[in-house]
């Protein structure tokens, strides 16, 4: 009986081969993108659970009240972490100091930059890394190094890569003692692509060892591994005060509290406003996954509205069915069988379609997902779903067709769909494209902020401008000789050093003090140090006084402010007064125009720009723009290698560098415009099935009509009213529901674009045309169909 049933519900499809494939398109589109947002969520959801102890690490991070606001910092200073061993060891297991870095490693003639960090040894352990060579304790030989898979195979191919010595930054050998397997993408330590021990960091830096007041320098990070039965929220109250019990007055008015921000919270909950943890990517995973709900509901709308549509003319094949003596259980089944192939056929079509868009949406998202093919749940819950769906969208033709008498059904007075049928396809329609159309308006206010930010100006001329970074003081030493060389070459027409690049900000300080300051204020600028023919490399704007010049052997003792700090100082005639930093005397000798170096949607910091004659972090060049850029890039890096030839040359420009703080909205707007193509499709192709069978059952109608004298125009407007009328009904709902949701979501943002009213006009606007598009064809096909042809008796 049941080989019957799918022999039947078989040839149902083939028979209506139109319907079937707006039926199986539709929803297999919806699954397909119901597939590729699990996987996308799961993967955001499981971040940093590659780690064994992923319950129970926790980064040490610190509230501090700064310039009126309090602000969050992950960097805490070096005694902090003797601290929580000496006076709260009981409630952690490890407390390990870290320090981020970009090293040279070299091997013979092999040189290359890698991102690593020093730890403290018990770092393996809390990080529970796999390894391939060596053991976890690789870390507590003073002179040693732990690689990452990839790096080893870079360095030694498929040789032992154990005892063999490196160098890092040209200057400490250390030795191989361990190998570990490469961190997944969904880690926050994904590329930590070595591991030095911290021991080595504190000998081989001055500065560490000799601190004047080892509180003040918020420059480390500090992780822990908490005790079995240790309370997050509890430990971290107990240690609130731990820095303000130890640090000076004038730091005690920055009014440290101490607390521990735990690894499940690390990847989707990093923001904080004013001391407050307001979220982060979570708001992501929630904005894609009802997106994604929303695109299968559409699909799950269309399959509902096809199949309730179409059985309505199958009621005498009921009759039929029950007059020869056909169980209502057996027709019950029947209408389920159908609608539960269908579903099937939609699965698996989702899967190859998911796996086909699987690299296209990688790109999109910035993920490296896949298909768990060999996962049992994965298979358990796609097969529930469609199992679910089939009951569902089969349960109207099974339980209400089947209860129909088969004498009145023959007769013709048994079904009669009645003035209300149609509404429940209705209502589903307007929520097909009320969701369609708040996913539209959404995509253009995201694309809208994007470019909102992008005009902002930036404060400095970035074209043609080119960041190399200095790992070594070489070509800090040779400047001179490298300047003139690159000069006379015609690659570049200005260079400078800096202690970080124009989009980034590396230091920040305390210590400034100006006439009229409160004394009560707790304050942090931002600090940025440059040589001579800094403003002149970027291209920043003097709005009073003068740049820093030779000219002035003065210079060293001067400072350069941004229009924000002499604005948060108050200095209505800046030029000439007296700051002191440190205690130390600086006069200032000119303001430059904000320049935007870290979020282009934020307020500007306020910013002292220094002269110093120290090695820089940063070479910035700006390129001839009489040269091509790789024939400059090609001459820069031949004088680079003469002078140091022991670092890799590498280098950014600035304005790729700059265009990457709008990946993320950028990424919002690509997926929501992936989202809303799909959601108008998937509608459309449901107001194409009903638009056809609405055609159908008027039929009749058209053929009195026409040979009343009605036109095509006459026909295509009474065909297509009611649509028109219900994508109508589906804007009004739409504009407040996206409006709310919108206005919300810019609120993050202190630079921000305003919600026109002409864009939730333009996108009803556009949903029209589109249905109208959909509609018009059937529409017109029927009002062109031949008078005889549809008056004629059966």
């Amino acid at each position: 009986m049941l080989r019957n049933y799918f022999k039947i519900a078989f040839r149902n499809l083939v028979k209506n081969k139109v319907y079937s494939f707006l039926n199986i398109a539709g929803l297999s589109a919806g699954m397909a993108v119901a597939i590729l947002i699990g996987l996308w969520m799961w993967d955001e959801v499981s971040f940093n659970k590659y780690h064994q102890n992923y319950d129970r690490i926790v980064q040490v991070m610190q509230h501090v009240t700064n310039n009126g606001e309090v602000q969050t910092w992950p960097n805490t200073p070096l005694p902090l972490a003797e601290e929580l061993r000496k006076s709260y060891g009981s409630d952690f297991r490890y407390v390990t100091v870290s320090q981020e870095a970009y090293c040279i490693l070299s091997y013979g003639e092999k040189k290359f930059s890698k991102k690593g960090a020093y730890f403290e040894p018990q770092i393996t352990e809390m990080l529970t890394l796999k390894m391939l060579k060596g053991t976890r304790d690789g870390l507590k030989t003073p002179n040693a190094v732990l690689l990452s898979e990839s790096v080893a195979k870079t360095f030694f191919g498929e040789a032992d890569p154990l005892d063999k010595i490196l160098k890092i930054d040209n200057r400490t050998d250390v030795k191989v003692t361990g190998v570990y397997e490469d961190l997944p993408r969904n880690s926050d330590f994904h590329d930590l692509t070595f591991i030095a021990p911290w021991q080595l960091y504190y000998t081989t830096n001055e500065w560490v060892r000799t601190m004047p007041d080892p509180w003040r320098p918020n420059a480390f990070h500090i992780y822990a591994q908490l005790i079995p039965k240790a309370d997050v929220a509890a430990v971290s109250h107990k240690i609130k005060d731990a820095k303000l019990n130890r640090v000076s007055k004038e730091l005690a008015r920055k009014k440290p509290e101490v607390f521990l921000h735990p690894m499940s919270q690390w990847h989707l909950y990093s923001e904080f406003k004013n001391g407050v943890n307001v979220g982060g990517r979570i708001q992501y995973v929630w904005l894609f996954g009802i997106s994604g709900l929303f695109v299968l509901l559409l699909a799950c709308i269309n399959f509902m509205n096809l199949s309730t549509a179409r059985s309505e003319k199958r009621a005498k094949e009921v009759g039929v069915r029950k007059a020869v003596g056909s169980l209502r259980a057996q027709i019950v089944y029947q209408f389920f069988v159908e609608a539960l192939l269908m579903v099937l056929f939609s699965f698996a079509l989702a899967l190859l379609l998911a796996q086909l868009i699987l690299p296209f949406f990688n790109s999109l998202a910035d993920k490296t997902v896949s298909i768990p093919w060999e996962n049992p749940w994965c298979w358990a819950i796609g097969l529930g779903f469609s199992v679910l769906c089939g009951l569902v969208a089969g349960s109207y033709p099974a339980l209400y067709l089947s209860s129909f008498q088969p004498i009145k059904i023959l007769k013709g007075s048994g079904f009669k769909a009645g003035r209300w049928a149609a509404t429940p396809r209705k209502a589903l329609v307007v929520i097909q494209f009320t969701v369609s159309v708040t996913l539209i308006i959404g995509t253009v206010i995201v694309f809208r902020q994007i470019q909102f930010a992008q005009n902002r100006p930036m404060g400095y001329d970035s074209n043609g401008l080119v960041v190399l970074p200095m790992y070594t003081s070489e070509i800090h030493t040779h400047f001179d000789a490298v300047k003139s060389e690159l000069t006379q070459s015609g690659a570049i027409t200005e260079i400078a050093e800096a202690g970080s690049p124009p989009t980034e900000n590396w230091s920040s300080t305390s210590t400034i003090e100006w006439k009229d300051k409160d004394p009560n204020l707790s304050i942090d600028f931002q600090v940025i140090t440059v040589s001579f023919d800094y403003g002149k490399t970027i291209g920043w704007s003097i709005r009073e006084g003068r740049d820093f010049s030779k000219k002035f052997s003065t210079d060293s003792s001067g400072l350069i402010l941004n229009e924000a700090a002499a604005t948060f100082m108050g200095l209505t005639n800046p030029i000439g007064e007296t700051i002191k930093w440190y205690g130390a005397p600086y006069k200032v000798i000119g303001v430059v125009k904000d320049m935007i170096i870290q979020s282009p949607y934020q307020q500007i910091k306020p910013t002292i720009y220094h002269l110093t004659t120290e090695p820089g972090g940063v070479m910035i060049v700006k390129i001839n723009p009489l040269a091509g850029a790789q024939e400059a890039l090609s001459k820069t890096e031949t004088v680079f290698r003469k002078f140091n030839p022991a670092q890799p040359f590498e280098y950014q420009f600035v304005n790729e560098e700059y265009a990457k703080k709008f990946d993320n909205e950028k990424r919002i707007g690509q997926l929501a415009t992936f989202f809303a193509i799909l959601a108008i499709f998937i509608s459309c192709l449901g107001i194409f099935g009903l638009a056809s069978f609405m055609a159908e059952q008027r039929t009749k109608e058209i053929g009195i009509r026409k040979v009343l004298g009605a036109s095509v125009a006459n026909l295509w407007q009474m065909l297509s009213k009611e649509f028109v009328i219900l994508v109508l009904i589906s804007c009004v709902i739409s504009a407040p529901i996206s409006y709310s949701f919108l206005q919300e979501w810019l609120r993050k943002y202190t630079y921000r674009t305003e919600l026109s009213w002409w864009i939730f006009v333009a996108a009803g606007v556009g949903a029209l045309c589109i249905t109208l598009l959909t509609v018009s064809y059937q529409s017109i096909k029927a009002a062109l169909m031949n008078p005889v042809k549809s008056l004629r008796n059966e």
